[in-house]
Formats: structure tokens, sequence, C-alpha cells
């Protein structure tokens, strides 16, 4: 089994009996995949793209644990160190765990995105979130002008919400 099957199954059972986050890191990992494929990553940084998609999130049960909350600056705290734990114990290399890490503690950031595996993992959860939200196609259009960059993740936000 390759390792980014491994990881996806291992979030599945760390979100066991919770599909609705289940099916949001798949959905982002999907979108993410698609986004960087079409944007031609380099071979290592879409491995980091669909890793950082898959984990992303993974902060969200130990900040409800610890503060009974799971906003999204809470999971940038407790995100890193649950990732790093998990793509360890994996086999990942130091450097994709590092980088990753990275990721999943500014997920919810979106000043100073560094690199495009950062604008494409930000670009795939607003798709997600903009539709579980239910938000409305101002607040997409916002989204499309404030947060998008790619032409893939431009085109498929236009797309979806018909803007």
């Amino acid at each position: 089994m390759n390792l980014q099957n491994t990881l996806a199954l291992r979030m599945i059972s760390f979100y066991e009996n919770d599909p609705k986050r289940i099916q949001h890191f798949m959905k982002v990992h999907s979108f993410a995949k698609l986004i960087a494929e079409e944007e031609a990553l380099d071979k290592e940084t879409q491995f980091i793209v669909e890793t950082a998609a898959l984990i992303h999130d993974i902060g969200i049960k130990p900040a409800e644990e610890k503060y009974g909350s799971s906003n999204g600056k809470l999971q940038e705290i407790e995100g890193p160190l649950a990732a790093h734990k998990m793509l360890a114990e994996l086999g990942y290399k130091e450097e994709v765990i590092k980088r990753v890490c990275y990721l999943v503690a500014h997920h919810h950031t979106y000043v100073d995105v560094d690199g495009i595996d950062y604008q494409i993992l930000i670009e795939a959860d607003f798709l997600v979130n903009l539709y579980e939200d239910g938000l409305n196609k101002k607040a997409a259009l916002t989204a499309y002008d404030k947060i998008f960059k790619t032409n893939c993740g431009k085109q498929i936000c236009h797309t979806m919400f018909c803007l």
C-alpha cells in the first residue's frame, strides 16, 4: 500500500464515527490533488500538498479535548504536534513532515502564503468549506477575489458557485 493511502486510512480511523470530518478531509485532498496536478507541480511538492490535505484538520480533535472548541486558530496550535507524531509513525521523511506541519499550523492563515503548496491547500479547503458551510454567492465571490490565485482553483471556484 502506498504511503498516502496508509495516511488516508489512518486519518479515517483517527476520525472514527465522525463521517463529516472524514468526508471533509477526503474532499479537500481530492481538490488539492487536482489543483496541484493541473498546476504541474514537481513530484515532491505534489506529495507534500496531498499529505497536508489529508492531515490538515488533525488539530480539531485535540483542540476540542483541550479547549472545548475547534476554531481555526486552535487547530493551527494543536495540529502540528499530532501531525508530526502520525507522520513519523508512518515513516514520512523529516523534511516532508516539517513542511506539512508548517502547513497544518497555517492553513487558516491567509497572509504571507510562502509557497504553491500552501496556496493550493488553502484553495482546496476553501472550496470544500464554502460548500459545506452553505455560504452564499457573495461569500464565494469574496473568497474568489481575495483567496484564489491558481488558475485551476479559480476555475473550479468560478464554476462551482457560478461567479
